[in-house]
């Protein structure tokens, strides 16, 4: 089965976040655009295998804010432990 790869870069707000995650994971209608919402998606309604690949993550970090950086950061950690078919590649 192929794997969807879900490329992050540039991300300089949540909403962006959200954009660019809901599009190329194909997030259903009900997902809905908070910190939840994206754990229980991620981890139960998106179709795997599928990949992360978050790149640029300093200048995400800086334009985020180093909480909420870590918050979606611990998310994607979560889900990827948790299901067996999830990869996350994260690049500094």
């Amino acid at each position: 089965m192929p794997v969807t790869v879900c490329q992050l870069q540039h991300i300089t707000s949540l909403e962006q976040f959200y954009d660019e995650i809901t599009y190329q994971l194909h997030l259903p209608a009900h997902f809905g655009r908070n910190l939840d919402a994206l754990y229980d998606t991620l981890s139960s309604d998106v179709r795997g295998p599928y990949e992360i690949v978050w790149r640029n993550t300093e200048q995400s970090r800086h334009m985020l804010g180093a909480d909420l950086y870590a918050t979606l950061l611990e998310i994607l950690q979560s889900v990827a432990e948790e299901r067996g078919d999830v990869t996350l590649d994260i690049h500094h």
